[in-house]
């Protein structure tokens, strides 16, 4: 209950402090980029449930194919947004609608849904969140594997004081820009099967 309400405050006052901001990134890409300016798709959310996560749009409009074939659909303002994590503003609402927490494993696509293994599932046993331990610890410039090892440490362990933690060490990243993506990737690779990587919780 303490988490939800820390959630709900500070998203209540990041959302009326940085209005000015919203407004202003709205505008910007709905002049260099038109129609639409959020981008919607669905996601993981706690225990594998299925919930519309809102960003600011940064890819021109059309289906993704691939990582690679993304990477090549990012606008000039999107890049921009990507660099600095502005995108992940209008995700403050999904935390308002108990969607997400501020803090948490990252939501990940429902096409990944049937190929975590058991170990790799524990990740969905709390809401997700906007920022994370993974995001910490290394966000893009990490592998899968060890992502999902950071979001199982933290579902494991998560208290009031390791979120603090989290937030400012965020808020920190995102002023360096330190993380954000792979040396010479914008977008994390996909992630593929799982399943017949042996559950670390097994391990006798």
């Amino acid at each position: 209950m303490i988490k939800r309400f820390v959630d709900i405050l500070l998203s209540l006052i990041g959302l009326i402090l940085l209005s000015p901001l919203l407004l202003i990134i709205s505008l910007l890409i709905l002049l260099m980029s038109g129609y639409p300016i959020l981008f919607k798709q669905v996601r993981l959310g706690k225990l594998s449930s299925e919930f519309t996560i809102y960003k600011f749009r940064t890819m021109r409009k059309g289906v993704s194919l691939s990582s690679k074939h993304d990477e090549m659909r990012i606008t000039i303002i999107g890049n921009l947004l990507r660099r600095t994590s502005l995108d992940e503003l209008p995700a403050l609402f999904n935390v308002l609608k108990g969607d997400m927490s501020l803090v948490g494993p990252r939501p990940l696509l429902i096409k990944y849904k049937d190929r975590f293994n058991d170990y790799q599932n524990q990740r969905h046993l709390i809401n997700p969140g906007i920022t994370g331990l993974a995001q910490i610890k290394g966000r893009n410039k990490i592998s899968w594997e060890e992502k999902l090892d950071y979001d199982i440490y933290y579902v494991q362990n998560k208290n009031f004081f390791l979120d603090i933690k989290i937030l400012f060490i965020t808020f920190f990243q995102i002023i360096t820009g330190w993380g954000i993506s792979q040396e010479g990737k914008k977008i994390m690779p996909e992630f593929y099967d799982s399943k017949k990587i042996k559950n670390k919780s097994d391990d006798s």
